[in-house]
């Protein structure tokens, strides 16, 4: 597999002390290849917990630091791991309906938000195919809630994050599968790029300066404490 879906770049900073520990720590490198990426991606999936970061252009010791993201935060983290234990990965951009944010979007943050939000997921390299894995976004116990709080909803599912077709078996569990919890949404496609970094000098979320200035200073905290309700309740 080439170099370029190996290499540190600035936002893949694998080589900051945080995340050379974190592995270490784990003992990823010691694992089998499935059992490495198997592992990497139940972390980010639950431990790092879904919320809404300052920009997406942050560098994955920041997202690890945080403690939580979305999904392009949360993808940049989980491409640093992998690269860090010499799995390769790239990430394909896109756009979704602003639709699948209502819930966690409300009221005048929802009414100012783009109608099309920049997306991610990222893609693994194993065993001679590239594998789609979107299901880290969401943590396990903010589904497990959504789920309960919706429970007559039995079929396709589109808010809070979500949009699947089949919200009470979402594919998010990582088995030599592509794994799906946005998807549905998706109305443009950006195509893939070797990092974050090179994405991100071409698209990005379209905000005026003062709209991004109400979002890092003031809409993300409402939406974050949405998804905390969600999570809680």
């Amino acid at each position: 597999m080439e170099e370029r879906y190996l290499k540190k770049t600035a936002m893949l900073d694998y080589d900051d002390p945080s995340i050379t520990e974190l592995v270490e720590q784990k003992g990823w490198r010691s694992l089998s290849e499935f059992e490495r990426i198997q592992s990497i991606y139940y972390f980010v999936r639950d431990e790092i917990k879904f919320g809404y970061n300052v920009d997406d252009n942050i560098p994955a010791s920041r997202v690890l630091r945080d403690g939580y993201g979305q999904c392009n935060a949360k993808g940049t983290l989980f491409m640093a791991f992998l690269r860090a234990c010499g799995i390769p990965c790239r990430v394909h951009g896109f756009t979704i309906d602003k639709k699948l944010q209502r819930g966690a979007m409300t009221g005048f943050v929802y009414r100012n938000a783009p109608d099309n939000v920049f997306h991610s997921w990222v893609e693994v390299f194993f065993e001679g195919r590239w594998y789609e894995l979107e299901g880290f976004i969401l943590d396990k116990d903010y589904i497990t809630s959504l789920q309960k709080i919706n429970s007559s909803c039995t079929g396709a599912f589109c808010g809070y994050g979500v949009a699947v077709k089949d919200f009470r078996n979402p594919v998010i569990d990582f088995n030599r599968n592509n794994t799906y919890i946005q998807s549905e949404g998706i109305n443009q496609d950006f195509g893939v790029y070797d990092c974050p970094d090179d994405m991100l000098k071409e698209h990005r979320q379209e905000l005026s300066a003062v709209k991004r200035f109400a979002y890092m200073h003031y809409g993300r905290h409402l939406m974050n404490r949405n998804v905390k309700k969600v999570r809680e309740a």
